[in-house]
């Protein structure tokens, strides 16, 4: 996803024009879940992935911002921590502004303006909240009720699942790292719930399955 409306109702030059540019290479965090950065990042290019860090990895990805636009700037209109980990995801060109600067510009707003940038920010908020409270149900039941949800009975009435995107497209479907798609799917044959290692995976035990994904 590009960036939302509060990110783009006024610009960086509104702000603060003379706010230093900077490069960030690819893997490096930019914000981090309940910590108050004493900056507000404008993304002049690039692309930032949001998510849950496990470590250093962002494990759980829940969505992508592109520049030009402003990084989180919800929770600072709101003045409330980051909901998410924030992780350069490719070259970026990163500017940052202080706290204070940022409000200031923003109490030169027309009141009614200020109203609407809460209430943007505010529904933004709830939308991220939803996002992560999705993330409460761990990698491995997002998989098997995945596979659930794609199998199809074989001439052979054993239920299967056809693998027609790549790997690193499901993963981003489940909001988890290729990665730690890949791991599951091991642990899952390993436990025998499953079998197949190319385009097609037989489930060997569809009501385990059931279980582990709470359906």
């Amino acid at each position: 996803m590009r960036g939302g409306t509060v990110e783009r109702m006024f610009s960086i030059n509104t702000i603060d024009p003379s706010a230093q540019s900077q490069c960030v290479s690819r893997g490096q965090i930019l914000l981090q879940r309940g910590v108050d950065a004493p900056w507000v990042g404008f993304i002049e290019s690039g692309r930032v992935a949001l998510g849950v860090l496990e470590g250093e990895v962002l494990e759980h990805q829940i969505g992508v911002l592109e520049g030009p636009c402003w990084l989180d700037a919800s929770s600072v209109v709101l003045g409330l921590p980051h909901l998410v980990d924030a992780v350069a995801d490719s070259s970026v060109q990163l500017r940052q502004v202080s706290i204070e600067d940022f409000r200031k510009g923003m109490a030169d707003m027309p009141e009614s303006a200020q109203a609407v940038l809460a209430d943007v920010a505010m529904a933004h908020r709830r939308q991220t909240e939803f996002a992560v409270s999705r993330l409460a149900k761990d990698a491995e039941a997002r998989c098997a009720e995945w596979l659930l949800s794609h199998a199809r009975a074989s001439d052979h009435g054993v239920m299967a699942v056809e693998l027609q995107q790549r790997k690193r497209s499901i993963a981003a479907q489940l909001g988890i790292a290729p990665e730690t798609f890949s791991r599951v799917l091991r642990h899952l044959r390993e436990q025998s719930l499953i079998s197949g290692t190319g385009r097609v995976l037989n489930l060997v035990n569809p009501n385990a399955l059931r279980s582990l994904a709470g359906v």
